[in-house]
């Protein structure tokens, strides 16, 4: 079993819905989609985790959009968990972004 925030994953717990946008593009979006999200799984009762990667580096294309700037990004994560009381994941590329 992990826990992720209040909400304990695995070892026979129910199941969890872990979902958002693949890769944050503003925070408009983010926001409208984390409440959407939020709406209905509090309607029907399953647990939320919200997930959306600050940077894309897995494109096919150089020319691809890989996200906005990582400070942003990450502060747009912190606003969803706060206003939102969900938690949140995010994609790690290397050991110096953990920080």
């Amino acid at each position: 079993m992990v826990k992720i925030g209040k909400i304990s994953v695995g070892g026979g717990k129910p199941l969890i819905l872990i979902a958002g946008p693949c890769v944050i593009e503003g925070r408009e979006m983010i926001m409208k989609t984390a409440s959407h999200i939020q709406k209905i799984t509090s309607k029907l009762h399953i647990p939320f985790i919200f997930k959306s990667s600050y940077k894309k580096a897995n494109r096919t294309s150089g020319d691809s959009f890989a996200g906005i700037e990582m400070n942003k990004a990450l502060e747009i994560l912190a606003e969803v968990k706060k206003e939102f009381g969900v938690s949140v994941l995010t994609d790690v590329h290397s050991e110096t972004e953990v920080k």
